[in-house]
């Protein structure tokens, strides 16, 4: 696993005690919880599944037609630290990726996509020890680093890296290590704008993108945006992703909103297999 990163070589970030790193998770998951859940309290999701569609939506429907000449699969961060439970960020998404079976959704996906033939991508989270070395972060940036999470000893080296919370899920290598798949550059706060991943897909000439994998309203949110933006059509599988649960709120709530108002699809894990087996 990657070890957590010295505060005394790295001032700008906060004081945070990095010694004890999922306890010091679980402790702020705890603290959510304890609070009533305030964020999914409100009328607008006081029902047995916060995360159900409205009833009655009001914006108008929109769909994506899977073609396997020109869509691809993209995977985000489908990494040690945030879908296993030896990951340093599991003590605020674990809950989450347990109830929306992440981890077994995103590998039906692989597996579906693999065995049709489709464009599959994946666009990782890395950080090389002169990350450590920024001048500025956000909240969830200087948590992360000072949690060491999706830590690399360098861009040329892959020493220290099988198992650590920066290595792909074991269970998902078969289809990432086969060859054949796309594995774009690393992002380094949450979308895709700084790695080649649009390079990657308008090579392969994808205008298309099933979109999944971790965390829904960071990296997952911010590819949609991105990708969006650069004129592709993008069906988000709503129960391949999962969110942090903290006392700023459901991670996982707020990015489903969001898919509801500008995803050109938003669909299950069983919707995506299906279309995906039939596409021609």
């Amino acid at each position: 696993m990657p070890k957590a990163c010295d505060h005394d070589h790295h001032p700008q970030l906060d004081p945070i005690d990095v010694v004890d790193r999922r306890g010091f998770l679980k402790k702020t998951a705890f603290a959510a919880a304890a609070a009533g859940g305030a964020a999914l309290a409100s009328p607008a999701t006081a029902q047995s599944d916060p995360y159900a569609d409205p009833a009655e939506p009001a914006l108008p429907a929109s769909d994506v037609e899977v073609t396997l000449a020109n869509t691809a699969l993209v995977v985000t961060d489908p990494q040690i630290d945030f879908l296993s439970p030896d990951g340093v960020a599991w003590g605020v998404v674990g809950a989450s990726v347990e109830r929306h079976n992440t981890v077994a959704n995103i590998g039906r996906l692989l597996k579906s996509a693999k065995a049709r033939g489709m464009t599959v991508a994946i666009s990782p989270h890395f950080y090389f020890p002169t990350d450590h070395g920024w001048r500025f972060s956000g909240p969830l940036e200087k948590l992360m680093h000072a949690l060491g999470m999706f830590d690399r000893k360098g861009p040329l080296t892959t020493e220290g890296f099988e198992g650590s919370g920066a290595d792909f899920m074991p269970e998902y290598k078969q289809y990432i290590l086969d060859g054949k798949t796309i594995i774009a550059s690393p992002h380094k706060i949450y979308g895709p704008e700084a790695n080649d991943l649009n390079l990657q897909l308008r090579k392969a000439r994808i205008d298309k993108v099933i979109l999944a994998g971790m965390s829904a309203n960071l990296c997952v949110q911010a590819h949609l945006h991105e990708l969006l933006e650069m004129g592709y059509e993008v069906a988000v599988v709503r129960d391949a992703t999962a969110g942090a649960m903290l006392p700023e709120g459901d991670g996982y709530l707020a990015a489903i909103i969001n898919f509801r108002y500008i995803a050109n699809a938003l669909w299950t894990t069983d919707e995506a297999v299906r279309r995906i087996e039939a596409s021609v």
